[in-house]
């Protein structure tokens, strides 16, 4: 499946399009050795700082690498870019639902699924105690869960230490 194109893309980014150079840049990614996709998808953020979809790109490489921090780094940028294309706080924590339809495919929809990208990550990286504040905002702002934060506060509960009960 192509994320750039599809009825996934349109939910998570809207309908906007790519540059043509960008769109290359993105699909010679997508067939390049590790090393060479970064710096595809770096240059293609170079070219497009405003494209979430580029954001997207680099935090799933760096996750899929097992560079939890790097695609935290990218996830962040990808957050920040979000949150000023759709009008929000640039703090997270300040980010009320009145502000926004995070239901509507757009920048508040991309910037909902990556907060949530972003409490795996905090989470992956051993940020326990911020990946439950990031679920918990999740929670307030999609009390539907309709970009899946269950599975991740799922995991976060699971990978928990158990408390031991006094006798």
């Amino acid at each position: 499946m192509n994320l750039l194109t599809g009825e996934v893309s349109r939910m998570l980014f809207g309908e906007g399009r790519l540059p043509a150079v960008v769109r290359r840049l993105l699909e010679e990614a997508q067939a390049a050795p590790p090393a060479q996709r970064e710096a595809l998808l770096w240059t293609a953020r170079a070219s497009a700082p405003d494209s979430l979809a580029v954001y997207y790109l680099l935090y799933k490489h760096y996750a899929t690498q097992g560079e939890v921090l790097e695609a935290e780094r990218a996830a962040r940028k990808g957050l920040a870019e979000a949150a000023r294309q759709a009008g929000l706080a640039a703090d997270w924590k300040r980010v009320l639902i009145t502000q926004a339809d995070f239901a509507q495919p757009g920048p508040a929809r991309f910037w909902l699924f990556t907060l949530k990208a972003l409490a795996f990550l905090r989470l992956r990286a051993g940020g326990v105690h911020e990946a439950r504040e990031l679920l918990a905002k999740l929670k307030e702002l999609d009390p539907q869960d309709s970009v899946g934060g269950d599975v991740v506060k799922a995991l976060a509960e699971a990978t928990a230490p158990k408390r031991r009960r006094k006798i």
